[in-house]
C-alpha cells in the first residue's frame, strides 16, 4: 500500500518527534484514516524526504517520530519556469496542480490585456498564498520533494525574465516548433484563455521570448501549457 505523504515546513530531523500541523493532521486523521504505528512519508520542500511513523494519534492531533532522512528526487532534468497568464480561478488552479506534477520549477502568473480575472492587491496576497498550496497538495500526491515557488501576479509589463538559455512563447502561428528548444533552465509563456496580445507579444520578444508552435491545433491555455511541459519533458527524456 502507498505510504502517504506530507509536507512539513519545519522540525524535520532525524529521531525528532513533532506534532504535524493542524490541517495535516486533520487530514490524516478523518480522510486517511491513519493511527498509532502507521507510516508516513515526510517533506519539507527543500530536497529530499524522511521515513516516519505516527507514535500517537488522538481525535485532534497526531504526533510523529522522524526516522532516517532519504536523498531521493524526483525533479525533471529539465529545469522550466512557466509563465502563465492570469485565467479563471479554475483553470489556474488546474494549471499549476498539473504543472507541478509535469515537474515545472517555478511557475509566475502575469496579468495580460485579455485577462478575464483582475486582482487587488489584497486578492493577490491572498491568491498567491491559495496557488503555493495547491503546489505543495501536487508535491505530495506525486512525490517531489521540492517544492516550486509560484511567484506573486504582476502586470507583464513589469515581468522581468532570468538568464534562462531560452524563451519560449507558445504561438499557433509560430513555424518553429519545440524540438528546437530542449535545453535548460528554459522559460515558457504561455497567454491566458484569449492569448496575448500583439503588444504583449512585441514585448515578450524584446524580452527575448522565441515563438514556438505545439502543432497544427489551436489549444486551451491549459491544455497548452501542459502539453507543452509534457513534450519538452518527453524530448529531454523524462518519460
Amino acid at each position: 500500500m502507498r505510504i502517504p505523504r506530507f509536507h512539513v515546513a519545519e522540525g524535520l530531523r532525524p529521531g525528532a518527534r513533532i506534532d504535524l500541523p493542524d490541517e495535516t493532521a486533520h487530514h490524516a486523521l478523518r480522510v486517511l484514516r491513519l493511527g498509532d504505528g502507521d507510516p508516513l512519508t515526510l517533506f519539507d520542500g527543500r530536497g529530499g524526504e524522511y521515513e516516519a511513523r505516527i507514535v500517537t494519534a488522538t481525535r485532534s492531533s497526531v504526533a510523529v517520530e522522524i526516522g532516517e532522512h532519504q536523498a531521493r528526487e524526483r525533479e525533471s532534468p529539465l529545469s522550466i519556469t512557466l509563465v502563465q497568464g492570469l485565467s479563471s480561478s479554475d483553470r489556474m488552479d488546474f494549471i499549476i496542480q498539473k504543472a507541478v506534477e509535469l515537474g515545472v520549477a517555478a511557475i509566475q502568473p502575469v496579468l495580460t490585456a485579455k485577462s478575464v480575472v483582475r486582482l487587488s492587491n489584497e486578492r493577490g496576497a491572498a491568491k498567491r498564498i491559495h496557488w503555493q498550496r495547491v503546489a505543495i497538495a501536487a508535491c505530495e500526491q506525486c512525490g517531489r520533494n521540492r517544492v516550486p515557488e509560484i511567484g506573486a501576479a504582476l502586470p507583464i509589463s513589469q515581468y522581468a525574465p532570468g538568464d534562462a538559455a531560452v524563451k519560449i512563447l507558445l504561438s499557433p502561428l509560430a513555424t518553429k516548433d519545440l524540438k528546437q528548444f530542449v535545453q535548460s533552465p528554459l522559460t515558457l509563456a504561455v497567454g491566458p484563455e484569449a492569448g496575448f496580445d500583439a503588444a504583449e507579444e512585441d514585448l515578450l520578444a524584446q524580452k527575448g521570448f522565441v515563438p514556438a508552435r505545439l502543432g497544427p491545433r489551436i489549444l486551451r491555455t491549459e491544455t497548452a501549457a501542459l502539453a507543452a511541459l509534457a513534450a519538452l519533458n518527453a524530448l529531454r527524456g523524462d518519460f
